[in-house]
């Protein structure tokens, strides 16, 4: 009797033991029966009035419930974009609910279905946001993105909106990087974590005031408790291969968020050039002709790495640190040039031969640190920013020259070494207080400070012994310090009528530039207020007028006011101009959208002073210079229709065209140049979603670029085109990607130069058709158990935000 008493307890007691382990599972998928990944899965009490438990669902669309007890139980599954689930359980042992299928949100109107989609692209008052987040497009690289975004243009090593070289902003976060190098950075850079980017044409007083244009590229974060990551490679082939490969890790727990995105990339890039320069005489009727047919190949390898680091000191206080770095161990290029000299009636008169070898060495590397406070009504943030940039330039250029007869004539050679060391530092601090539901108030301190020191050294060589001889003319140092003081106020008010937002910004700029070689020197010193206003007016629901105005400043970079000549070949230069002022721009737009579908705008931009590299030619000497000056007189105004919308539900489109005209005006002291041109920017860009479930993408994107005016230079019509296809495999954990450039061969430029004594024709061969394979694999998504209180806590907070 005593063991079966024994007995009969111990099963009593592994029954009861039962009964406090209990679980519930099940898998949540689509209409389609696609699985969802990331889904809320709450658990309340009968009442609902207590969260008893949270998870969200794994890859695989699964969850699962444990250490539950016999009772009744209402379970709740969310997912932005579909219909709650909503369910009351009795759980008295082991539950699988097995497939659970969540229907898209639709709201009914006037009997007609419309499904709630997150747009491609969102256009507001004074910005145009583009989603990329589910295109095809995450699956390239970072400059393929802003190729593609609308109103964006990227032309070599230049990224424009509207002719403006925007400030480009990562995560809020200014980049201090030239065009150059900011486009290594970005062609090296993975699109996978890219959100979205916001092209932010009318900038608040938030933003520096040099900020006239921002693109603001938003990258996704981990709000997944646990760890994910990611590996991919890609492999282009253009003229030359060019390999890529990158790994991106993100990771959060309770207290702690931290994301890594690094990325390798090693190419070879061509260019063709084919140049005609027509020397003029005393009467400006051509003496000489001079076509130069150049080759370019670039060989580097680049290293990038976006990593940011978050601390939650508690609920209230956030430290953050985060880096951007570009390193370029290894970047030469070698440039071979042909040049024919010819008279006024085609006859040949002589001709050159120019080899160009140079090699870099460059790293730059920032860091920022943020601190960010939420008091019971309003928040302060602190960030500091440092940068050091550091880059070095060896070059040597061997010419060799032919008489009449063709015969070899002579040889003339010279080396020149080139280097530059900047640091950039910034420290600012802003506050922003809610004074209603409605309305905000932001203001803040800034002020930054950069420091460069430049030399150049030329050496003429001896063919004969090798020996080298500095060249005093063109050998020089520049010392550049930059200090900037900067203030703000803003004011921003937002209700179903309208939406506001107004502020003014002062900076103080001081400028000391020394060239202790030459004695030459560049002093500035003012105090200058820049104002902002955003006006939307909601006329009717899909109805609205809105407009805009800013000032802002254009400081010309220390590169531009260094003072060096650089020669690529004997008769080739390029001068810096440390007489240059900065430009200040006016920028106007009126616009209204139209059945919340289109969008009919125009703008008036005037610049004072605008800073352009033009090309001055010496007729006498036979010698062409490219400098940067201030135009007396630029302006551009133009008219834009916009439109978006969703052919059917798996087919975007969105269009735009503007017509516009860019007058230039200036003063050379010989006499006035004026000239005016009217073009057409035209976009359409396609996100089509094929499959049942939706897993073969395509992104098609045509660009018109016509005959325009840039800086006295007539650039011919062009045609810029891109497609990207995609499609997941392994239960979506792995993406394969075919993306092609310049679909129709119509993207080169072709460029003519003709005023006063300026006569020139310029032909670009650029490597911009290319194929490209690539592949990314993602993994991880693991949960923390010792974090389950924060999870649930996480889940609750989205599921409000979401609205349920």
């Amino acid at each position: 009797m005593k063991s079966l008493l024994n007995i009969l307890i111990l099963c009593v007691c592994s029954f009861l033991s039962y009964g406090q382990n209990l679980s519930i599972s099940g898998i949540v998928v689509d209409d389609k029966n696609v699985p969802i990944e990331f889904a809320n899965v709450i658990l309340f009490n009968e009442e609902e009035s207590e969260i008893l438990k949270g998870s969200s669902t794994d890859n695989n669309g699964s969850f699962s419930l444990a250490n539950l007890e016999p009772n009744t139980y209402i379970i709740k599954i969310s997912f932005i974009g579909f219909n709650n689930y909503q369910q009351k359980i009795v759980l008295n042992g082991n539950l699988d609910l097995r497939s659970i299928k969540l229907t898209e949100s639709v709201e009914s109107l006037d009997q007609i279905n419309i499904t709630v989609k997150k747009p491609t692209l969102t256009r507001e008052a004074d910005r145009l946001i583009f989603n990329v987040e589910n295109t095809a497009l995450i699956e390239g690289n970072m400059l393929d993105v802003l190729k593609s975004t609308p109103s964006v243009l990227v032309l070599g090593d230049e990224i424009t909106v509207k002719n403006t070289s925007p400030t480009v902003y990562i995560n809020n976060r200014k980049v201090h990087l030239s065009s150059e190098d900011l486009n290594q950075l970005l062609e090296g850079s993975s699109a996978n974590a890219i959100k979205s980017v916001e092209v932010i044409t009318n900038p608040s007083s938030r933003y520096d005031a040099e900020s006239g244009v921002v693109l603001n590229i938003v990258m996704s974060k981990n709000l997944i408790t646990g760890y994910r990551g990611s590996v991919s490679t890609k492999y282009t082939q253009g003229v030359f291969p060019r390999y890529n490969a990158g790994t991106s890790h993100f990771f959060k727990n309770e207290n702690l968020s931290f994301n890594v995105n690094y990325d390798y990339t090693k190419s070879k890039i061509n260019r063709d050039g084919d140049d005609v320069i027509n020397y003029l005489d005393n009467t400006n009727t051509l003496d000489q002709n001079w076509r130069s047919v150049t080759n370019r190949n670039t060989w580097s390898e680049t290293h990038s790495l976006n990593a940011n680091f978050d601390y939650f000191i508690d609920d209230n206080n956030t430290l953050s640190l985060s880096t951007n770095t570009l390193f370029v161990p290894y970047f030469k290029y070698v440039i071979t040039n042909k040049t024919t000299i010819r008279d006024n009636n085609n006859a040949f008169l002589s001709r050159f031969t120019a080899d160009n070898l140079s090699r870099d060495d460059k790293y730059n590397l920032g860091f920022d640190l943020d601190f960010n406070h939420n008091f019971t009504k309003g928040q302060l943030t602190f960030n500091s920013h440092f940068t050091s940039y550091n880059y070095e330039r060896s070059q040597s250029v061997l010419s060799n020259f032919f008489d009449v007869n063709d015969d070899f004539q002579n040889t003339s050679a010279f080396n020149t070494n080139a280097n530059q060391d900047t640091q950039i530092f910034a420290a600012k601090l802003d506050y922003s207080l809610p004074l209603s539901e409605n309305s905000n108030f932001e203001t803040g301190i800034k002020m930054s400070n950069i420091k460069t020191e430049s030399d150049i050294i030329q050496f003429d060589v001896d063919i004969n012994t090798g020996t080298e001889t500095v060249d005093t003319e063109n050998t020089d140092a520049f010392d550049y310090d930059e200090r900037i003081y900067a203030g703000y106020v803003n004011y921003s008010s937002s209700t179903e009528k309208y939406n506001l937002n107004i502020g003014l910004r002062a900076e103080q700029t001081d400028v000391d530039g020394q060239s202790p070689l030459t004695n030459v020197s560049n002093m500035q010193n003012y105090l200058e207020l820049f104002p902002n206003l955003s006006f939307q007016y909601n006329i009717s629901d899909g109805y609205s007028a809105y407009v805009n105005y800013k000032r802002s400043i254009f400081r010309p970079s220390y590169t531009d006011l260094n003072p060096f000549r650089f020669f690529f070949n004997d008769n080739y230069v390029i001068t810096g101009n440390p007489n240059l002022v900065p430009t200040f721009l006016d920028h106007y737009v009126i616009g209204a959208t139209l059945f919340d579908l289109v969008t009919i705008e125009a703008y008036y931009d005037n610049y004072d002073g605008a800073i352009s590299e033009i090309p001055r030619q010496d007729n006498t000497n036979n010698i062409i210079e490219y400098t940067s000056v201030n135009f007396d007189k630029t302006i551009e105004y133009g008219f834009d229709f916009l439109i978006d919308f969703n052919i059917t539900e798996q087919w975007n489109t969105y269009f735009v065209t503007s017509f516009y005209n860019i007058e230039e005006e200036t003063n050379f002291g010989n006499g006035l140049v004026n000239q005016s041109q009217w073009s057409n920017y035209s976009n359409i860009t396609n996100t089509i979603s094929f499959l049942e479930d939706r897993s073969l993408n395509v992104f098609l994107d045509v660009v018109w670029v016509g005959k325009n005016l840039q800086a006295f230079q007539i650039v011919e019509d062009r045609l810029f085109s891109q497609i990207a296809i995609s499609k997941t495999l392994f239960k979506k954990q792995g993406t394969i990607t075919l993306s092609a450039g310049d679909l129709f061969n119509m993207q080169d430029e072709k460029s003519r130069v003709r005023y006063q004594n300026q006569f020139n024709f310029s032909r670009s061969d650029i490597d911009n058709r290319y194929v490209t394979l690539g592949f990314r694999y993602k993994f991880g998504n693991t949960k923390l158990e010792t974090n389950q209180r924060k999870i649930d806590r996480e889940e609750r907070d989205r599921l409000n935000k979401e609205g349920n």
